[in-house]
């Protein structure tokens, strides 16, 4: 079966010791799939204040359906370089694929560890194209999809070898490591992987910078013939490879 990210997330927030009662800051927030994860995990007596920048992004994390037995999530509009003291501090801050975009995460980790109660502790998760895609078949279209992911993310601005760089970026802002992992997002014949699902989302940025016209992605039917290149090949594919780290303050 495929490395599902959620899963990866869950077992990084597990092993950081995040668990009831705890008050937790998300930036980056998004749509609040993590934001969710955190509620459940520190439970009703916890907290969790999600941050992001985007309107659109946090009207749709309000929109998820709200457990009795999870913490109360507050989503709050802003920028995470600018966080307001009016947020009070926390047992622990979380962001999924947030530093990879900084143009200087050190920086940020040094605001964020500001807002930490002693003892508190950063998690973060990100991922690294340095060795992916591989295999040992051609999956030539999978290669070709996850190019044009990796050619935006290159011109947005993003640290595609985040993942090689988090110890030292953690160890600049004056933060002790607990913990580095990595996992691999793994696919073969019979695990199934939505590719085609983050090049759509991504599909009005990939044309707008000229990595594919619409042509060339095809997306009413990407899924499609994704599924049928790795049901025919006997191989796996890796696609990406997920980083995660946690640390605390020296």
């Amino acid at each position: 079966m495929a490395l599902s990210t959620t899963d990866f997330t869950a077992r990084l927030l597990l092993d950081a010791g995040l668990g009831p009662g705890m008050r937790v800051l998300e930036v980056g927030c998004g749509t609040g799939e993590v934001s969710a994860l955190l509620a459940e995990l520190v439970e009703h007596d916890g907290a969790v204040v999600a941050v992001d920048q985007s309107p659109s992004a946090l009207t749709q994390a309000r929109l998820r359906p709200s457990d009795p037995n999870c913490a109360r999530i507050d989503f709050v509009e802003g920028d995470l370089h600018r966080l307001p003291a009016s947020l009070g501090l926390f047992d622990a801050i979380v962001g999924r694929r947030v530093l990879m975009y900084q143009p200087d995460p050190v920086r940020v980790l040094r605001g964020l560890a500001k807002l930490l109660l002693p003892g508190g502790v950063l998690v973060f998760q990100e991922h690294d194209s340095s060795l992916t895609p591989a295999s040992l078949e051609p999956f030539a279209l999978h290669r070709r999809a996850q190019r044009w992911l990796q050619r935006l993310l290159a011109h947005e601005g993003a640290d595609l070898h985040i993942g090689f760089n988090l110890h030292r970026i953690c160890t600049d802002a004056g933060l002790q490591v607990q913990s580095l992992r990595a996992e691999c997002l793994v696919q073969t014949p019979t695990s199934p992987y939505p590719l085609a699902a983050i090049v759509r989302d991504c599909l009005p940025r990939i044309i707008e910078h000229g990595i594919a016209t619409a042509r060339q992605v095809g997306i009413e039917t990407l899924q499609a013939r994704l599924d049928a290149e790795r049901s025919r090949s006997s191989g796996i594919y890796i696609g990406d490879t997920a980083f995660g780290i946690w640390a605390s303050k020296r």
